[in-house]
């Protein structure tokens, strides 16, 4: 269990500057995109506005962050042996003024420490890296991109590369070191990532995380913000798939890709592949039908899935965006509504407010029921590096009976 320590922080401002290929990078303003925590009547809430775009939140004080998990913890009263405190923002953690101050305080509360995600460009001297080990942190997800400083001062604007690489390998040495890379095509891929494992490797990483990047709107830029570098194709999903797997044979670290694959768990959609066909007895018996709205990526594992649960009453229909969660109105505009049936599945995180889903989904003429599914069906790359294939399919078991449950009950067959 992780308690999160959020110290604020605004993209592009509070982490020195943007990187080359930042997801925040070119955001224009835009308009509430809906969703499901927004109230029933009107469309837009801080959850899918300004949260999307992480524009308002500023750095907090540290004496804020320690009160907001002291409450948790006095709410919670968490009995969990693995607790751990993961300080994260919507900056760069390296970036937040008071670190060594905030886990200096923390320390007391005897509970270790996860730095969220951080590029390590707020680091100007690498010994701050042994005072926050000896401050409690015991865990660090660190964005290299790539062991050689070059590229790092190039594509990630760091302005004391060696300096934050040396912290990453001292945090490799005595902490869990999750490193991550986002693989732009000829910059960071090839012979520049193979050093760069190599360097992981040998210091003692504990894993790597490879990430897809984004350039399009279809991948999943929805803030009005394509594309974020001219002239780059990003790696097909397929060849990304291919690149993860590869290095994970060839290095001793655990690697895992978002949005495609955990060659450790069989994440993302492991109860999809054919051996793992016996744990689908698990699911409850599917008595509606109804049509699941999902993404590019996720739709054939779950076409899989149900065809395997033996059932006509559920058809699969694929978006053009390659993430689920970031389905927006303009997605479910482009569905060929013929092949929806009179009950729609969404989402459950997607961007789309229910009034828009009702319009777009009946503006054929057919009155639909909309519901929404679980959050999640399964764990992406950034998650599963942490779990046991049982984990996985644990979760991703219970989450298909949370989406079983949606479609009996918004898709109850008419007698």
């Amino acid at each position: 269990m992780q308690i999160v320590a959020d110290v604020g922080g605004i993209p592009g401002k509070d982490c020195r500057g943007f990187c080359k290929y930042c997801y925040f990078r070119k955001v224009k303003s835009i308009e509430p995109l809906g969703c499901s925590q927004c109230s029933p009547g009107k469309i837009g809430c801080s959850h899918c506005g300004e949260g999307v775009t992480e524009t308002k939140n500023e750095f907090k004080m540290p004496f804020f962050v320690v009160n907001e998990i002291q409450t948790t913890l006095m709410m919670t009263n968490p009995t969990d042996n693995n607790l751990k405190v993961n300080i994260s923002g919507g900056g760069d953690v390296s970036c937040y003024p008071h670190l060594e101050e905030l886990t200096g305080t923390l320390k007391q509360f005897e509970i270790p420490m996860h730095l969220g995600y951080t590029s390590g460009k707020g680091i100007d001297d690498a010994d701050i890296a042994t005072r926050l080990i000896n401050n409690g942190v015991d865990e660090v997800t660190f964005t290299l991109f790539s062991s050689n400083p070059d590229l790092r001062a190039k594509w990630m604007k760091d302005p004391n590369p060696e300096e934050s690489i040396k912290a990453a390998k001292i945090f490799a040495e005595s902490t869990e070191l999750h490193a991550a890379t986002v693989i732009i095509p000829g910059v960071n891929d090839g012979d520049v990532l193979h050093q760069t494992c190599e360097d992981l490797e040998n210091w003692g990483a504990k894993a790597l995380i490879l990430m897809r990047f984004a350039n399009t709107t279809n991948e999943g830029l929805i803030l009005g913000n394509e594309p974020i570098i001219k002239d780059i194709d990003s790696t097909s999903v397929e060849e990304f798939q291919k690149l993860v797997e590869d290095i994970n044979k060839k290095y001793n670290i655990r690697v895992t890709g978002t949005p495609v694959s955990d060659p450790d768990t069989g994440a993302p959609f492991a109860i999809s592949k054919d051996e793992n066909e016996i744990y689908l007895q698990f699911i409850q018996e599917i008595v509606g039908e109804a049509t699941i709205i999902t993404s590019k990526i996720a739709a054939p594992y779950i076409e899989k899935i149900f065809d395997k649960l033996d059932t006509d009453d559920v058809n699969v229909i694929a978006t053009k965006k390659d993430i689920a969660c970031l389905i927006t109105k303009e997605d479910l505009e482009d569905l060929d509504l013929s092949n929806v049936k009179d009950t729609a599945i969404i989402p459950g995180r997607c961007f789309v407010h229910q009034i828009d889903a009702e319009r777009i989904l009946s503006s054929d003429g057919i009155e639909r029921v909309v519901g929404r599914g679980p959050d999640k069906l399964s764990v992406d790359g950034e998650m599963s590096g942490t779990l046991t294939e049982e984990n996985v399919i644990e979760k991703e078991l219970e989450l298909f009976r949370d989406l079983v449950g949606a479609i009996n009950f918004f898709g109850m067959k008419k007698k």
